[in-house]
């Protein structure tokens, strides 16, 4: 009988009272004889290493004196150095026990199995009570073998029998994945670290604080923090001083760099809803304004801007908008507003065709223009949607989305639409446009300019960045440079973060 892993070498084997090939009690044993009888292997009935007769064995027993089993030179085991590696899965040599492998040697359950040992060095460690173990202690020997009625396992490398453990051998896992790629900030400014609300307002109280002010001071401060280490420093100046920052600062500043100054001061949405409270009130509208802002953000951004407005002034944006507005127009900014645009990132082809299609029969196709069709897929499709939306069209009737809306709408509607879409399609690309035209020409729409550079320095600005200086061939920190002044200009161009 050949044993798994143990050809049987010239010499070996020579067959012995109760030596191998087995006779009835010998090893191994017959059918239900493993482990085998009091005196085999393992040893019945006693602590281990055993008692005399068991193993380790005595003289004339295993291992042998000369003469016995197994023979001498050629059989089996052979030399120091351990078991020679036998071709096909055999056990290779190890120094010190059977064999050290990394993780240690997957112990046996079942009954006659040997207990489970803890590793020692990436194999099997010294056992108590001089049982195997390293090298230097006492004999070493084969420290797991199967459960009764089990296979003997293909060591080492065979795949493992639990998916749970690693297979014998390298332990590499069999599926490696390759981690996700963060995209990566884009903002401008980042987080400072360690930054205090309770010693900043120090540095803005000590700025302010007798003759004159110091705005170099508050450049530095603000326009090194984030949003939200800047909110925290107006409840932290009335804890500490008993004043409204918010009063300070006005009474202290003028003009755009106060403008500025009190942007930087709130949060994202109460800056938006105010920036569409001051769009909406008075004479005219700044219906650029209303398209850039809800054009621009995501659902649960409209959710919040419109929650803070109600709160604010006491009218819900949609209200304000209906009042101020009119037609199709007014109908587009009511869509926007109620923040329920599609977000998920799967495309559906077949839908794409279909919007594409729609489209073109709404406008191009058609002797007067379906304002509502496109109103519809708009402002409710998924942006990845609607960018494959626009790429079908182009290759549908050969013109760009944007062409096809100027040829059919006028206007405020048409000047919402192809914004919403210019939007969708490249967002950096549309403010650094909106950017562009706030500064070309004769004198500088501020407003716009506040408004961009602080909602978007925490967003997208270093890619606002690279399309401005690609489509208008000068940097934005240039183009800044040379269109403002002063303290104004100083706190613009730590917003705008760098010269590209």
């Amino acid at each position: 009988m050949s044993y798994p892993g143990y050809p049987p070498q010239s010499g070996g084997y020579p067959s012995q009272a109760g030596g191998y090939p087995p006779q009835p009690g010998a090893y191994p044993p017959q059918a239900g004889g493993y482990p085998p009888a009091q005196g085999g292997y393992p040893p019945a009935g006693g602590s281990y290493p055993p008692q005399g007769g068991g193993y380790p064995p005595q003289a004339g027993s295993y291992p042998p004196a000369a003469g016995s089993y197994p023979p001498a030179a050629g059989g089996f085991p052979p030399a120091a150095g351990g078991y020679p590696p036998q071709a096909g899965g055999g056990f290779p040599p190890q120094a010190g026990g059977f064999p050290p492998q990394a993780g240690g040697y997957q112990s046996q359950s079942g009954a006659g199995g040997y207990p489970s040992m803890p590793a020692a060095g990436g194999g099997w460690g010294a056992a108590p009570s001089g049982g195997y173990g390293a090298p230097g202690g006492a004999q070493q020997g084969y420290p797991g073998g199967p459960a009764p009625g089990q296979p003997m396992p293909n060591y080492p490398g065979a795949p493992a029998t639990n998916p749970s453990m690693p297979a014998y051998g390298s332990g590499v896992p069999s599926n490696p994945q390759a981690p996700a790629i963060p995209k990566g900030y884009r903002g401008s400014i980042k987080d400072f670290p360690g930054a205090d609300p309770l010693r900043d307002v120090e540095v803005l109280r000590k700025a302010m604080k007798g003759f004159g002010t110091d705005e170099n001071a508050i450049i530095e401060l603000l326009g090194s923090r984030t949003n939200k280490q800047r909110v925290p420093m107006v409840a932290a100046y009335k804890t500490t001083y008993g004043k409204d920052l918010i009063r300070d600062l006005k009474s202290e500043l003028t003009g755009n760099f106060e403008k500025l100054v009190l942007a930087m001061m709130m949060s994202p949405a109460h800056f938006a809803a105010s920036e569409l409270r001051e769009a909406i009130k008075g004479a005219g509208t700044d219906e650029a304004c209303l398209i850039e802002i809800l054009s621009s953000r995501s659902n649960a951004e409209i959710h919040e801007i419109t929650r803070i407005y109600k709160a604010e002034y006491g009218k819900s944006l949609e209200d304000a908008i209906a009042s101020d507005t009119s037609g199709h127009f007014r109908r587009l900014l009511v869509s926007l507003c109620q923040g329920n645009r599609d977000e998920r990132e799967t495309v559906d082809i077949s839908l794409v065709k279909q919007d594409a299609q729609k489209l073109y029969a709404a406008g191009e196709n058609k002797v007067g223009t379906d304002e509502s069709q496109f109103n519809a897929i708009l402002c409710a499709r998924s942006r990845p949607h609607l960018r494959a939306v626009f790429q079908e069209y182009q290759q549908m009737c050969g013109r760009d989305i944007e062409k096809s809306i100027c040829r059919e709408m006028s206007g405020n509607l048409e000047s919402g639409m192809v914004a919403v879409v210019k939007c969708i399609k490249n967002t950096p690309a549309y403010f650094a446009e909106r950017l562009h035209k706030a500064m070309q020409g004769a004198g500088t729409k501020d407003t716009t300019l506040i408004r961009i550079m602080v909602s978007r320095s925490e967003v997208d600005m270093l890619d606002i960045r690279q399309v401005y200086v690609k489509t208008y061939g000068k940097s934005l920190y240039t183009h800044i440079s040379g269109d403002t002044s002063g303290d104004y200009k100083k706190l613009l161009l730590k917003l705008c973060g760098g010269n590209d």
